[in-house]
């Protein structure tokens, strides 16, 4: 009997175990986990540093200019085409079918990076490669869905940290592999598809959320006390344009009165009445000109940081071509990440007041990323170029930082949610503007290294100026 009653014991401890781990599991312990995992093996791509060698390699046979001119810019035509309606629909599905979506979408895209062959067959890959970056934005969305707001800098932090640090450790390793264990890219690429298909499993394991930041709003017994004290602080030392939102701010983050919530509009009207009122939204912010001119820098650097991004190991290969040369891909993209993880975390320790001194910080910074660019287009040694990308990302990591900093402490979370998406799209946009007159051959079709300096001149110099004028003179 003693016995009995001991096996008991054990058996509802158990049971308490496993129901106090489900119910932290459904608030915020165990989707992080999992999305913290989905993050590591979507990062974890060794492959990714060398993808121009593999193309341009015995595995594809490509020219460099086939790669440049006829099979990126598919990646860029179909990121904007798919930005806007993903952004949407991302919140009107709740994050989780999207996740599921992005997975499938790299699977695909490394499964034709693998078996298939010719400049058709590659702009397909990218089509998917863009599917796969548009639906980006599923991936912190989600987490916010799920946790309460006192939460939320905790798992962002966690969130991002595991990017960088399997981003970090992919490139290391595909660099120590190449270098020492003489694996081939088409093994990298075998690793890479094997890592994208361990997250698309784990995306299974998220729960699904029940609300979202616009189309599935909490009524106003549910919503959760902190973010509106966080808005209420932060719009007392805003600027006058917000101060003057204050009102409309409030309402579009609690939702429908208790007394309105009976005269809900039918749900076929609910997708316009949450557009129109986006569009409000977005039209509040921008009136606000110091905000606008901070987008606007962000627009145009991003714009420029992406197209630097997508076409560094083009020219890499055309300073140093692969067949001949060692390629070191893996090792700078591994100390250019750890050198942005670190200038974005001293951002948070440096006691400076950005209102006062944020032009300056713009100016300088973009100047070093303007002289990087600079250094790269007209230097013919590797190691200048290697050390040019260096001081390029990590410049534009801690300027984004700011600008971020910037826009979010005068903005609840569904707006700041909002002009983020607005102004990557915008940076989108002249990102294909750019790649359109530049790269494709159906426009001007110019070779890398003379990108680089129209990239310069467009997207770092000019916002570089107009900030220095115009930001903080407002």
């Amino acid at each position: 009997m003693e016995a009995g009653k001991e096996e008991l014991k054990q058996t509802s401890f158990a049971a308490r175990i496993m129901g106090c781990w489900k119910q932290e599991g459904n608030t915020w312990t165990f989707p992080t986990l999992v999305l913290c995992l989905y993050g590591f093996f979507n990062m974890m791509k060794p492959s990714e540093p060398f993808l121009t060698p593999y193309l341009t390699g015995p595995d594809k046979n490509l020219t460099i200019d086939e790669v440049t001119n006829q099979i990126f810019p598919v990646w860029t035509y179909s990121y904007l085409a798919l930005l806007l309606p993903v952004f949407l629909i991302t919140d009107y599905v709740r994050y989780k079918p999207v996740l599921l979506l992005q997975g499938i979408s790299y699977i695909v895209t490394w499964l034709l990076l693998l078996f298939a062959h010719g400049v058709v067959a590659m702009q397909v890959m990218e089509f998917f490669y863009g599917m796969v970056t548009a639906t980006e934005v599923a991936y912190y969305a989600y987490i916010y869905s799920v946790v309460s707001a006192d939460r939320y800098q905790r798992v962002t932090s966690y969130c991002r940290s595991i990017t960088l640090v399997a981003a970090t450790v992919a490139a290391v390793l595909g660099q120590l592999l190449v270098s020492l264990a003489d694996v081939s890219y088409f093994h990298l690429n075998a690793i890479t598809l094997a890592s994208v298909s361990l997250a698309f499993l784990c995306s299974f394991l998220l729960p699904m959320p029940q609300k979202s930041m616009f189309f599935h709003k909490k009524g106003v017994s549910e919503t959760l006390p902190q973010p509106q004290k966080a808005v209420a602080t932060l719009a007392s030392n805003g600027p006058p344009s917000c101060q003057q939102q204050d009102e409309d701010c409030a309402a579009a983050d609690t939702g429908p009165a208790p007394q309105q919530q009976a005269e809900q509009p039918k749900p076929q009207n609910h997708m316009l009445r949450v557009l129109v009122q986006l569009s409000r939204d977005l039209r509040d912010c921008y009136s606000s000109r110091k905000l606008l001119y901070w987008s606007l820098w962000w627009a145009l650097a991003t714009a420029g940081f992406n197209q630097v991004v997508n076409y560094i190991q083009v020219l890499w290969d055309f300073r140093a071509p692969s067949h001949s040369s060692a390629v070191y891909n893996g090792a700078v993209e591994a100390i250019a990440t750890f050198l942005s993880s670190v200038t974005s975390f001293m951002v948070a320790y440096v006691k400076v007041n950005w209102d006062l001194f944020g032009e300056l910080a713009l100016g300088i910074f973009s100047t070093i990323d303007a002289g990087s660019l600079f250094l790269m287009h007209f230097t013919t040694n590797i190691w200048s170029c290697y050390a040019g990308y260096l001081i390029f990302k990590a410049s534009y990591m801690l300027l984004i930082t700011i600008a971020t900093f910037q826009i979010a402490v005068n903005l609840s979370m569904e707006r700041y949610a909002l002009m983020f998406g607005f102004n990557n799209f915008v940076a989108l946009l002249i990102q294909t503007i750019l790649t359109v007159i530049v790269v494709d051959t159906r426009g001007l079709g110019l070779d890398i290294s003379t990108q680089v300096s129209y990239i310069t001149h467009i997207t770092l110099v000019f916002p570089a100026l107009l900030q220095k004028r115009v930001l903080f003179k407002v």
